[in-house]
């Protein structure tokens, strides 16, 4: 007769566990990276919309950013929403307004800034370390778009905040 049985020893099916949890962990951290990073893609491609409707919207308003008889719009977060009466470019266009609201729902935070002759809109990313350029921080960045042209990220610095990425009427 045989002394052994066929099977398994609990120490074996504990191992297996154990090294099936950890590649679950190894699989799922890796999946949340490309989430955030894809959302970032989102943000990033409605904010490339405002800057193509906003040439149109200028073109269409007697060369200026704001509607007739609109007011400028001072550096604010969060950007305003859609109004079909509204007095700012941001707030007045329903497709500059519903890219806005999409690149918000991807990304965390948003700032607007708005006058007749510039524009500006900065929404925070969601998979940044914001450790770019040097800096230590661990604040997320931010992806902003301007009337300039500009469309690049900027990293914070400690104890700043989203309107910190819009310098005056432009992008930092």
């Amino acid at each position: 007769m045989n002394k052994f049985k066929k099977g398994f020893t609990l120490l074996e099916l504990l191992v297996v566990v154990a090294i099936i949890g950890l590649l679950t962990s190894i699989v799922l951290v890796s999946l949340s990276n490309s989430k955030n990073k894809g959302a970032d893609a989102g943000v990033k491609s409605n904010l490339n919309t405002i800057r193509g409707m906003s040439e149109l919207f200028y073109a269409n308003n007697g060369n200026s950013f704001l509607p007739t008889g609109g007011t400028p719009l001072a550096i604010t977060t969060p950007c305003p929403t859609y109004l079909s009466a509204g007095t700012n470019m941001l707030q007045k266009d329903k497709i500059i307004a519903d890219a806005i609201a999409e690149a918000l729902k991807r990304g965390t935070n948003n700032a607007c800034y708005n006058s007749s002759l510039n524009w500006a809109v900065a929404v925070t990313l969601r998979s940044s370390d914001g450790a770019t350029s040097g800096s230590s921080n661990t604040l997320p960045d931010s992806w902003c778009v301007d009337s300039g042209g500009a469309s690049k990220s900027y990293a914070w610095v400690s104890g700043e905040t989203i309107t910190n990425s819009i310098n005056a009427t432009f992008c930092k």
